[in-house]
């Protein structure tokens, strides 16, 4: 099928495939779950890194000039979200020149593996950014219950501006790239396989903060 085509359809199957993650931040919330908001600020912490790092790591061996800026953008601005965010824990008394991410999870294992250029924008920009713009929503939704207005605002203002731009520049560069029908299905098979394992990754992590409302991928 045509690339337009085609990205629309890959859009809703995300869509779709993303609903049960962003519903369970959803439910957490709707419960009463508690939860810690400066723990979950360390997670996007982590997760802000780690993603800038990645968009960094693809870089250099991406050769299409238009799609090496993306991830120059996207890393920059994700490495921005990292001090956005560290700034904030500060001013809530977390030692951030102590912190220490949690390695390299399993998510970030498989898109470290991805070598096409349609593979790397299907997962980076087009799903990983979708995915922390929904879960950041419930997030956000938390913080405005605890209270903490600075934090909405920071991620209003700032955050989530920049994961929606990142998405739609994804799915720009997917219509242009995502031209054939290989391409097409190794871009939907990236994009379901992100979804999966970030589907795992989060429930784990529930499990272990006690609420599914935490931001980041």
């Amino acid at each position: 099928m045509d690339s337009l085509t085609f990205v629309r359809e890959l859009e809703a199957f995300k869509n779709e495939r993303l609903a049960p993650i962003v519903g369970a931040g959803r439910i957490s919330l709707e419960d009463g779950a508690p939860g810690d908001g400066k723990k979950m600020l360390q997670i996007a912490l982590a997760n802000e890194i780690s993603v800038s790092e990645l968009a960094a790591r693809w870089m250099p061996s991406t050769p299409e000039i238009d799609v090496k800026l993306a991830l120059a953008k996207q890393a920059g601005d994700e490495a921005s979200h990292f001090r956005l965010v560290a700034d904030r824990l500060s001013a809530l008394g977390f030692d951030v020149a102590g912190f220490q991410g949690p390695g390299e999870s399993p998510l970030f294992a498989y898109l470290s593996g991805l070598s096409s250029t349609v593979e790397r924008i299907a997962a980076g920009l087009f799903t990983l950014e979708s995915i922390a713009y929904g879960v950041n929503e419930n997030f956000l939704a938390f913080c405005a219950r605890e209270g903490d207005s600075e934090t909405v605002r920071i991620y209003r203002e700032y955050i989530q501006p920049d994961e929606q731009a990142h998405q739609q520049l994804g799915q720009r560069l997917l219509e242009k790239y995502a031209t054939t029908a290989d391409l097409q299905q190794a871009a939907r098979r990236t994009v379901d396989r992100v979804l999966e394992i970030a589907a795992a990754s989060r429930a784990q992590a529930a499990r272990r903060v006690g609420s599914a409302c935490f931001p980041g991928c």
